[in-house]
C-alpha cells in the first residue's frame, strides 16, 4: 500500500525488498525495526509501516 501511495502521488522512492536483498533486514534490525515498510529520508527514518496520515505530508 506505501509503494502504491507513493507511486500515484508521483513521490520517487528507492525500493529495497529485504525477500530479495536479505541484507537489508540486518539493516533494518540494526536501527530498531522489525517490521517494513520503513522510509528513510536521508538515511533518517521518518516513517515506519503503512500510515497514510504520515504519507500525506510527503505529498508536495
Amino acid at each position: 500500500m506505501t509503494k502504491k501511495f507513493l507511486t500515484e502521488h508521483h513521490i520517487s522512492f528507492e525500493e529495497h525488498n529485504i525477500s530479495s536483498e536479505p541484507e537489508y533486514i540486518t539493516y533494518l534490525k540494526k536501527k530498531g525495526f522489525r517490521s517494513v515498510p520503513v522510509i528513510e529520508k536521508n538515511d533518517a527514518p521518518i516513517i515506519n509501516g503503512f500510515r497514510p496520515d504520515l504519507l500525506k505530508s510527503l505529498v508536495v
